[in-house]
């Protein structure tokens, strides 16, 4: 009498690629270029004297840590740049750090 032994069925499963960790890194590098705009170019209207630090910091953090959207964390460096230039111009012309019409 003649037993057959058969290998244990193995099952390919392939899991899905995860991603590389640079890829993570440029990605959340990109967010913080596009946030780097967004917040330069609204603190140009309100809250300069805190959306124009932000903005710096992480237009910085975005081109150190290497963005695909080089163009965007610029511009938001020179935003956030024009944001404290405006802060001053305020509180150099009447004494606030506000707006203010006539």
């Amino acid at each position: 009498m003649t037993t057959l032994t058969t290998a244990p069925a193995t099952t390919a499963t392939t899991a899905p690629a995860a991603k590389r960790p640079s890829a993570a890194r440029s990605s959340q590098a990109d967010g913080m270029a596009i946030a780097s705009f967004i917040l330069g170019l609204v603190g140009t209207l309100v809250l300069n004297v805190v959306l124009g630090p932000c903005a710096l910091v992480l237009g910085t953090l975005a081109l150190t840590r290497g963005t695909t959207r080089r163009g965007r964390a610029l511009l938001g460096l020179a935003l956030g740049a024009a944001d404290l230039l405006l802060l001053a111009a305020l509180t150099a012309t009447d004494g606030t750090l506000s707006w203010h019409l006539a």
